[in-house]
């Protein structure tokens, strides 16, 4: 007998006719404002297609039960295994939390530039100091515009000190990329190659890796974000510790993905069997509570660094990677941006926050709209949810969205949400039939494994 599908997946009747743009919402500083019509999910079919790619993984993924897909980066990205009657979404995440899984996300398409002035090239378009990355690790960085909107925010490894991988995240910067370098003033070449990854992420994602690749990495002294060359089911992989769920994990980067994709595949199942190794979909539930943004959903070109939690990444404590004197894209928007905020001033007119939500039936699949925000008195809307879901060990639902910036500053210095600040929340009419309370919280809701320098609370 088949269990009653969770609240979280029934469809509501949407009455199309008085779906509206809400305008109270300030996105003035927007040219291409975010849609906030509530017009719910819709019932239509995915059409598969040549315009769009397969990944090297995509019938490996459908033969691991992958019952429903989004496009990413122009590739169909898996989001579900478990089926809603077999408990779905949340099903994955307690296998996260309690074992080890593994994500298709070759979606994260790897665009190399390599030559003699890669280091200077890489230097250039991101916000950190890339002459302070070392051969062979890895960093999170981010790349913005000349008005410092951030256009992407990939994992960034150093295969060789002539040689960057972007590993990016949903946006076409390859082309970008190749636009910056367009009067070849950087003697680079710049293009995506065939090495796609998969993610494995868990409590027992190192006994499984030590299971996979023996000790041709010594993973007990491999610190965060470092990176090392293994063969995977007899093919040539690049290891990174890292991942995007605030759980232990590893990343695996295999070369010849097209070719190979079968023999890595096949080779992390049959190591995964007695850690529990499931098969899942990004595990969006927990890399929400580590406060880890999804470009497209929790910021875009049009947000700048410091409004999403980014501000880090422009300057910090005046050491290492965020000593950067050198120029870069975006970088004289961004330092006038930094002298505004210090000087009280509020350049941009939405900040990003946390909220743990008071009340509402547990949110345990994406959201199909950017759910308002309203002041604690009610009223029109003032801002909007961009990552909402349920949080198991808290008890409640928790959110990142945008609230009017107010003009506080956490210890560094960098603009922050005024913690314990009230608000309305309007969830769908399946959590509530009214507005629910939420308070503003400071991000992550939940620490990571290896907390990133944004969740380092000083």
């Amino acid at each position: 007998m088949l269990k009653k599908v969770p609240n979280s997946y029934k469809v509501e009747k949407v009455n199309y006719d008085k779906v509206r743009h809400e305008t109270s919402v300030d996105q003035s500083d927007r040219q291409v404002p975010y849609n906030l019509r509530q017009s719910g999910p819709t019932k239509v079919d995915m059409l598969i297609s040549t315009r769009v790619r397969k990944s090297p993984y995509w019938h490996l993924s459908m033969k691991a039960g992958c019952w429903r897909a989004t496009v990413y980066n122009r590739i169909y990205h898996p989001r579900g295994y478990v089926r809603p009657e077999k408990g779905g979404a949340m099903v994955e995440y307690q296998a996260i939390k309690k074992h080890v899984t593994m994500w298709n996300v070759a979606v994260e398409r790897q665009i190399r530039v390599k030559g003699p002035d890669a280091e200077k090239f890489t230097d250039y378009v991101i916000t950190r100091d890339a002459t302070k990355i070392s051969t062979m690790r890895g960093r999170y960085v981010i790349l913005c515009n000349y008005k410092g909107g951030v256009l992407n925010d990939p994992v960034l490894m150093r295969i060789a000190d002539d040689e960057f991988w972007f590993s990016l995240s949903d946006s076409d910067i390859g082309i970008y990329l190749q636009g910056v370098n367009a009067d070849k003033r950087f003697n680079v070449e710049i293009d995506e190659i065939d090495s796609c990854p998969v993610q494995i992420q868990g409590p027992k994602s190192k006994a499984l890796m030590k299971d996979l690749i023996g000790d041709q990495v010594d993973l007990d002294n491999m610190p965060f974000y470092g990176l090392a060359e293994a063969k995977v089911g007899g093919r040539s992989c690049v290891i990174s510790q890292s991942g995007f769920s605030g759980e232990a994990g590893y990343e695996i980067y295999l070369r010849n993905a097209t070719l190979y994709a079968e023999d890595m595949w096949n080779a992390v199942l049959k190591a995964g069997k007695k850690h529990k190794l499931m098969v899942i979909a990004p595990a969006h539930h927990r890399r929400i509570q580590a406060g880890i943004l999804s470009w497209g959903q929790d910021m875009d070109h049009q947000h700048n660094p410091f409004q999403c939690n980014l501000g880090y990444q422009v300057s910090l404590s005046g050491k290492g990677q965020w000593s950067k004197q050198t120029d870069y894209i975006g970088k004289e928007a961004l330092e006038k941006m930094k002298q505004q905020i210090k000087n009280g001033e509020k350049p941009y007119k939405l900040q990003l926050v946390g909220l743990e939500l008071a009340g509402g039936k547990p949110i345990e699949d994406y959201a199909n709209d950017f759910w308002l925000i309203s002041n604690a008195g009610g009223g029109k809307p003032v801002g909007y949810i961009t990552s909402p879901w349920y949080h198991p060990e808290k008890k409640k639902n928790i959110a990142m969205g945008y609230v009017p910036f107010e003009g506080n500053l956490n210890n560094n210095g960098f603009p922050t949400g005024n913690f314990g600040k009230k608000y309305k929340v309007h969830l769908p009419k399946k959590y509530s039939s009214k507005p629910v309370d939420a308070v503003v919280v400071p991000v992550p809701f939940t620490e990571s494994f290896n907390p990133n320098t944004r969740e380092v609370k000083k």
